[in-house]
């Protein structure tokens, strides 16, 4: 099976970038394209007006917002490096939602990701963004672990 369009939502965690070094070798052997995804989480309360004059809120998202493109930036040099045709993209959202999301958006026929391996009560109330994307996705979803 060869994949064309490969999707690869990053964060800062070590599997993340694990998940990015999949992506490197198989976008190699297939000749794909890679986008990488930055999920920049918006706060369920955003659209309220008390929100909107708060500075430290709007410094927040503008902090993570350069952030996501910076790390974004360093990481593709990795697959112009080896010349891999690479995207970049930021989502604001939830996570899982917005992986979705962008690969229906981007026509994706493959999603690398990472998983923390969460287990117990940290998964009970952090949730697994991984779970939930392997479970909702109509694409395959390749997972790096821990």
């Amino acid at each position: 099976m060869s994949f064309q369009n490969i999707l690869v939502p990053v964060d800062d965690s070590p599997i993340s970038y694990a998940a990015v070094e999949h992506a490197l070798s198989l976008a190699k052997l297939s000749n794909a394209t890679v986008t990488l995804l930055s999920v920049v989480a918006v706060d369920p309360f955003v659209g309220v007006d008390f929100y909107q004059v708060a500075p430290a809120i709007t410094e927040y998202f503008m902090q993570a917002e350069a952030h996501a493109k910076t790390q974004l930036q360093d990481i593709a040099q990795s697959f112009i490096r080896d010349g891999i045709s690479v995207n970049t993209k930021i989502h604001h959202g939830a996570a899982s939602e917005s992986i979705i999301f962008v690969a229906d958006e981007i026509g994706a026929d493959l999603i690398i990701m990472g998983s923390h391996g969460r287990k117990g009560m940290k998964r009970l109330i952090l949730g697994s963004v991984a779970r939930t994307v392997l479970s909702e996705s109509h694409i395959p979803v390749l997972i790096v672990k821990q």
